[in-house]
């Protein structure tokens, strides 16, 4: 590894990346406390996670520039646990979430991406800019006129000040500006310190405390599977999309074992399980943020401003933040994809907009991108099976070709076995050529196998020719035709 190569993935460029991380540490803040008091712990225990998450996958990450940290969909998960055992059963649940998803990276899971179609991730990104922008909204309903007024002078800056400079984030400046016309005005309006207490000393390595036995394990280990599948999902599906906004690629398998080091290290340091955020992820990328420094630079001077600069970062106005995460929800939104509705295929388009669908109203990214995918299949599925077709022919000598094309498997299996008859007349032989076939599964050749018998059990002469390498080898290995002693069952069908 060369040092050209290390500049490109650490800091292609430096001082943005501190500017991009600088914005991202104080957007983190207000969400890593409203987490926390989702998880029922204190706000120290989201801030502590955030910290340690976001340091430890700069380096151990496989996606340069993603941000991780503490989340709503992991917190939501939690709360069953804390209520029912305490805090000390949630950091062993997150340590054991972590060695999960080291499992997972060394398992290779992280190619399981490869089975969501792009109808599921933009469904996914389009929810989770919804599902931003609604969050958004307790913030702004019924608080009055000056937080509306904030809000649209953030959103101002936020767009406008690009047209000046680009020098600094835009989203860093509206912060700053804001917090000191709310501090100078004295506009007594909701700010990050009305949120919960920020936390004056740095976090410390302590054994979680539980007792180390089997009963521990099975009360811990149903919610470390759940965080374990939830936190890589959307870890790697954040990773996906941050890998189309930089058109750059990314080790999937990296990402799962270097988010389990992560929660590894948060439970040791006091904090809660957490995982990749997009809206953080995409607020770091829009501010230039493009190497891991500026994910190592969120979590570093996140510690910082809490232990350090508390004082002056919990009067910081809810306001300026909802103006960043309403710039968020607003560039995460597929905004072309609305255009393709009409160009697409109707089926993609289902399941874009069904994925969106099940995520708010559940407000379960994981659901969601579940429904998405098992829709993807049997959509498919579905349009395979249009394209098998059986064509027959009675030749010379009594003997009848069936010539099969397309795809046999477990959803064209049986119109395959009904495509034969079985008791035609003065027929004797039939010939099942399968040149233009290809069987994918058991259902395929137990098709063919049932075929194969059922012609012989009526005194039919068959012959099966023309199968490719792949089947034949499925055949020799799980058929049973041409087993010795292999008779069709009376009464099978």
């Amino acid at each position: 590894m060369n040092l050209s190569h290390l500049r490109s993935e650490w800091a292609p460029n430096v001082t943005r990346e501190l500017l991009a991380g600088a914005v991202v540490a104080l957007a983190l803040i207000p969400e890593a406390i409203a987490f926390s008091i989702i998880a029922g712990v204190d706000p120290k225990v989201g801030l502590y996670a955030s910290f340690c998450i976001a340091v430890v996958t700069a380096f151990a990450g496989g996606r340069p520039a993603m941000i991780s940290a503490a989340t709503g969909a992991m917190a939501l998960l939690m709360v069953g646990l804390v209520k029912d055992h305490g805090v000390g059963y949630l950091f062993a649940a997150t340590i054991l979430t972590g060695l999960l998803q080291i499992v997972a990276g060394a398992l290779r899971l992280g190619n399981l991406m490869r089975f969501v179609s792009r109808s599921v991730v933009t469904g996914f990104v389009n929810a989770l800019a919804i599902l931003i922008f609604l969050a958004q909204m307790p913030e702004l309903m019924g608080q009055g006129t000056t937080v509306y007024v904030m809000t649209a002078a953030g959103l101002g800056i936020i767009y406008g000040l690009p047209y000046l400079t680009k020098a600094v984030p835009s989203p860093l400046v509206t912060i700053v500006l804001l917090t000191a016309a709310s501090m100078y005005l004295g506009l007594g309006i909701h700010r990050v310190g009305d949120m919960g207490a920020l936390p004056n000393e740095l976090p410390w390595v302590a054994l979680p405390q539980v007792p180390f036995t089997l009963d521990t394990l099975w009360i811990i280990l149903p919610v470390s599977l759940t965080l374990t599948m939830v936190g890589l999902l959307e870890s790697l599906m954040t990773a996906a999309i941050v890998d189309e906004m930089t058109d750059t690629t990314s080790n999937k398998n990296r990402e799962c074992a270097g988010q389990g080091v992560a929660n590894i290290t948060s439970g040791f340091f006091g904090g809660m399980a957490g995982c990749a955020m997009i809206g953080q992820s995409v607020i770091n990328v829009s501010s230039g943020g493009r190497g891991r420094l500026s994910t190592l630079f969120s979590g570093v001077f996140l510690l910082f401003l809490i232990v350090v600069l508390g004082p002056y970062v919990a009067q910081i106005p809810m306001a300026s933040l909802v103006a960043v995460m309403i710039m968020v929800s607003i560039n995460t939104f597929q905004w072309k994809s609305l255009r393709t509705l009409v160009t697409h295929p109707k089926a993609s388009n289902v399941v874009m907009l069904g994925t969106v669908a099940v995520v708010v109203a559940t407000h379960d990214l994981a659901k969601g991108v579940l429904f998405g995918v098992v829709l993807s299949g049997l959509l498919f599925a579905h349009k395979v099976t249009k394209f098998f077709a059986v064509s027959s022919a009675r030749g010379e000598g009594d003997v009848r070709t069936y010539r099969v094309a397309g795809q046999i498997f477990f959803a064209t299996a049986e119109a395959f076995h009904a495509a034969f008859d079985f008791r035609e007349e003065a027929l004797k032989g039939v010939v099942v050529d399968l040149q233009a076939a290809h069987f994918w599964d058991i259902s395929a050749i137990n098709a063919l196998d049932r075929v194969v018998l059922k012609f012989r059990h009526h005194g039919i002469a068959i012959d099966v020719v023309g199968m490719n390498e792949a089947t034949a080898t499925m055949v020799e290995r799980i058929g049973t035709h041409d087993k010795p002693g292999a008779t069709f069952a009376v009464g099978g069908h």
